[in-house]
């Protein structure tokens, strides 16, 4: 019995040391002075080797958006020493980072970054970080979480969405309690889920996803009323353009697949859309380098997690790898 107890405790005393150790690693390291939101730049996710961490490249749209996509690799001079994160987004000199770490059981948090990246708050969240939108003002921030599965290919997920005013601090930590109209009548249901937030200029319109009863429907929002309504099926992961006319989204055109999707663009005067010329399944909110050209994320070649891809908003021309080894695509103009 004593030499099973002393053994207990060994094992626990190394459990906590390596989750205290890889707590430590996950950290984001202070970004220095000289890595900040710098406009004309391309942030992004660095996948290369695990690491996570912010980087960034000059953002050069019009090249790449015409390149092939059997190009061959793009010179890569990406500079680092921003924070790590599972995802990222900024705009106007406010960054967000979705961070899990390591643990039992494992955290996870929305960290509010300055225009050094340095850290302005902190808020803890539960579950997988998934979608993050900054507003063009830098004023509104949304961020989607896993609650449970990690794919919106399946059904056995649910999500919870919050949205973060900056300005007045005010914090929405589930989005489901908006009241929502589908339809054109009062829609109540227990299986509502929201994802993959966009905002307008203006800081109170936004755009989302909506799921209910198997489908998916795209809403527009209004934050001071605090209200939403459907404007049409089939629509996921919605990213406003920046000149606000345009919606890029992922639409299903596949049923039971596992990658069912294909990107398309939504003119918000007309509500006519067109396929993009990216034919492979898009998982990912694209976001638009300028309103032309759209970035986003597919799964890597030769094992790597993940590489950000361009292709033109007008459906002509062919994808672009952009960026290898890299995730989550955050332009500052």
């Amino acid at each position: 019995m004593l030499a099973v107890a002393t053994a207990a405790a060994l094992l626990a005393g190394v459990a906590v040391v390596y989750t205290v150790s890889a707590a430590r690693r996950a950290e984001p390291a202070d970004a220095t002075s000289a890595f900040g939101l710098d406009r004309g730049r391309l942030y992004f996710r660095s996948t290369g080797a695990g690491s996570g961490r912010v980087a960034r490249l000059p953002a050069r749209t019009g090249a790449t958006a015409r390149a092939s996509a059997h190009a061959a690799r793009p010179a890569d001079h990406r500079a680092t020493g921003g924070p790590a994160c599972e995802r990222f987004y900024a705009a106007a000199g406010t960054g967000l980072c979705l961070q899990r770490r390591p643990g039992i059981p494992p955290r996870s948090y929305a960290v509010v970054l300055d225009r050094r990246l340095r850290e302005k708050r902190r808020i803890a969240l539960t579950g997988i970080p998934n979608r993050a939108r900054v507003s063009a003002s830098g004023r509104m921030l949304s961020w989607t979480m896993f609650a449970t599965g990690d794919s919106y290919a399946t059904t056995a997920f649910s999500t919870r969405t919050s949205i973060l005013d900056t300005r007045t601090g005010y914090l929405i930590k589930n989005m489901e309690e908006i009241p929502l109209t589908l339809d054109g009548r009062r829609y109540h249901s227990p299986d509502v889920n929201y994802w993959g937030v966009t905002f307008a200029r203006d800081d109170n319109r936004f755009y989302a996803t909506v799921s209910t009863q198997g489908k998916t429907y795209l809403v527009e929002g209004d934050m001071r009323k605090w209200a939403a309504h459907t404007l049409r099926e089939n629509v996921e992961c919605p990213s406003l353009s920046p000149d606000n006319t345009r919606l890029a989204f992922k639409k299903r055109v596949r049923e039971g697949a596992t990658r069912p999707w294909r990107l398309y663009v939504l003119d918000l005067r007309t509500l006519r859309e067109h396929p993009l010329a990216e034919a492979r399944s898009v998982d990912d909110q694209a976001a638009w380098l300028d309103d032309r050209t759209l970035a986003y994320a597919l799964p890597g070649r030769d094992g790597r997690p993940s590489d950000i891809w361009t292709v033109r908003a007008d459906g002509g021309g062919r994808p672009s790898l952009r960026v290898p080894d890299a995730s989550s695509p955050a332009p500052v103009p």
